[in-house]
């Protein structure tokens, strides 16, 4: 059994700052832990990944320059640092696990909401 839980959402103003979390348990090998999110009305958006031996660390181009992912497998968690937050970065942030290579995410959060207002 695997649970995903998120962390670290809220309200903040444009330009500001907020840092999410996702611990995960029940399982202790993984292959990549990644972040999403999707706004009403839109598709989801993948937003970044990180491997489990830190060797590979996608960002989507949205937020590059802003938004940096981090683990920390000691506590089987991975961060989500989000830098110059904008409007149109309002979501609900979901994470995801991955198990195997080239496979879709196999496990999902209940996700955190995070609305920046201007």
């Amino acid at each position: 059994q695997v649970q995903l839980v998120e962390s670290g959402g809220g309200l903040v103003q444009a330009g500001g700052s907020l840092r999410l979390s996702c611990a995960a348990s029940g399982r202790t090998f993984y292959y990549a832990m990644g972040w999403f999110r999707q706004a009403p009305g839109k598709e989801r958006e993948f937003v970044s990944s990180i491997t489990w031996n830190g060797s590979t660390r996608n960002l989507a181009e949205s937020v590059q320059g802003r938004f940096t992912i981090s683990r920390d497998n000691a506590k089987n968690t991975v961060y989500l640092q989000m830098n110059s937050l904008k409007p149109e970065d309002t979501a609900v942030y979901l994470c995801a696990m991955k198990i195997t290579p080239g496979a879709s995410y196999d496990y999902w959060g209940q996700g955190t909401q995070v609305t920046v207002s201007s």
